[in-house]
């Protein structure tokens, strides 16, 4: 099967055009749920008493690493602006030498950031919880994931280039492997199967970053061959001041909004932190999270396929293309995420079961948190449509401000109004993060309607290819 065409994204019917993109990204994001899930059912049936440990250290660890990892997400979104809007404007040659330049200084700051990640995430972790059990294993944890950002960044710059491309399939085939690969080194690291010894948490961090690091020499591989497509070239790799200067306007904002809502969330880890019985509440909250998170399957997909489509139609200069899509994407996304989120609350119990059979207090607990947390899982078809056609454009700042607002406006102060001010404890928490979804919706829907998101960011005379 070979890449959606140019002419299949511009002229050809949407729907079909973005289930043929997302679909590849669909089975990607499925596999990184299912290893993460993979991890926490791993941790999970450790014996009792550890496991519980474990998985909550594990869900204590994910936003500190998230708040870093969430700068990567600004260059890959600078990627997608300039190469999408590149190739639908057939500059091929200047989106072969914006990948060159988003992979150079993606590659200088994930080492920068690795560094940073292992000395001053611990110093985070120990403000989130006072649990010592819990710090402990997280801090393990997050000091191996640190080692390997370099490979971790790499991965997901390649990923967003080769979509805005119109290449899905390719990072698939990465994902696959790779996550295969993860998922059976996994209960070997973490029980000491065979001649490995047993490393719990810290085994699931070492077969997470093995993993990334095969994935980077695939992606490296693909990228500098030009076999794909995009070729970048090792005379395209020196930093330009111009092209800098454009990949972090339109990058930072992204960066800026992304590490704010990590870092939200970790607030927000740390309030779920400071409940009553906080070792089942930030258990309970991530494995409900995960269960979750495979209903934004669809959505991951599908959103990255119409943000190659708006970005495309953009640089063709075809606006009323990108307007359609923008309007039925988002209202498609939204229907399909209110069928997956009835069939997941459903069988909530069964679900949560299945990842910690033994402790009765968090399936209870996690059981809860999906029931109030449902409701809002739909209105993230809509978040989702409306920041695909920011990310399209190199538009970021609307983006940057809906994070802020969804995390810092209102998750964070009304989860805790609600779960400490009115005490009702985690029910609370659960409530605060329902309403500031459905009034993050609202805002996104403002910002959309001004149209800021329709601006071409490759009409900038300044971008020349310089050897």
């Amino acid at each position: 099967m070979k890449k959606v065409s140019l002419d299949e994204v511009l002229n050809k019917p949407l729907i079909p055009v973005m289930w043929k993109l997302g679909w590849p990204v669909m089975v990607s994001s499925i596999l990184e749920s299912v290893y993460h899930l993979v991890d926490t059912f791993w941790l999970g049936h450790l014996p009792a008493g550890e496991s519980g440990n474990a998985v909550a250290g594990l869900q204590l660890a994910f936003p500190s690493m998230w708040f870093l990892l969430s700068f990567a997400a600004g260059f890959a979104m600078a990627g997608i602006a300039l190469v999408s809007q590149f190739t639908g404007a057939n500059e091929n040659e200047k989106a072969n030498f914006a990948a060159s330049q988003v992979l150079s200084i993606t590659v200088i700051s994930s080492i920068i950031l690795g560094i940073i990640g292992y000395f001053f995430i611990p110093i985070i972790i120990n403000l989130l919880t006072n649990v010592e059990e819990l710090t402990t294993v997280a801090n393990a944890y997050l000091k191996v994931i640190s080692l390997g950002f370099p490979f971790m960044f790499i991965n997901s710059v390649f990923r967003s280039i080769m979509i805005s491309y119109g290449d899905t399939l390719t990072p698939m085939y990465v994902t696959i492997f790779t996550n295969i690969l993860n998922i059976f080194l996994d209960p070997l690291l973490i029980f000491g199967l065979g001649p490995f010894p047993k490393m719990g948490i810290v085994g699931a961090a070492v077969a997470t970053i093995f993993s990334m690091f095969i994935a980077s020499i695939f992606a490296l591989y693909f990228l500098t061959s030009g076999k794909k497509g995009i070729h970048v070239k090792t005379r395209y790799l020196k930093p330009e001041v111009n092209w800098i200067k454009k990949i972090f306007k339109i990058g930072l904002p992204a960066a800026i909004g992304s590490s704010a809502e990590a870092l939200g969330f970790v607030v927000l880890t740390g309030i779920i932190g400071r409940l009553n019985n906080a070792r089942v509440a930030i258990a309970a909250y991530g494995i409900g999270d995960r269960i979750l998170s495979f209903s934004n399957v669809t959505v991951d997909g599908l959103g990255e396929g119409l943000t190659t489509i708006i970005g495309q139609s953009l640089g063709a200069k075809k606006e009323d293309r990108a307007t359609h899509s923008a309007y039925r994407g988002m209202a498609f996304m939204f229907l399909l995420l209110c069928i997956e989120t009835a069939i997941i609350v459903i069988f909530r119990r069964n679900l949560v079961s299945l990842f910690i059979p033994n402790e009765i207090d968090i399936i209870n607990e996690a059981t809860k948190f999906i029931l109030y947390f449902a409701p809002a899982i739909p209105t993230f078809g809509v978040i989702r449509g409306i920041m695909s056609a920011f990310h399209a454009s190199g538009n970021n700042t609307p983006n940057m401000i809906i994070s802020f607002l969804r995390l810092w406006g209102l998750r964070v102060p009304l989860s805790y109004i609600f779960g400490f001010v009115l005490k009702m404890n985690s029910t609370g928490v659960w409530i605060g993060m329902t309403i500031s979804n459905f009034i993050t919706m609202l805002v996104a829907i403002i910002f959309f309607f001004k149209g800021s998101w329709k601006r071409r960011v490759i009409e900038d005379h300044t971008l020349k290819i310089e050897v």
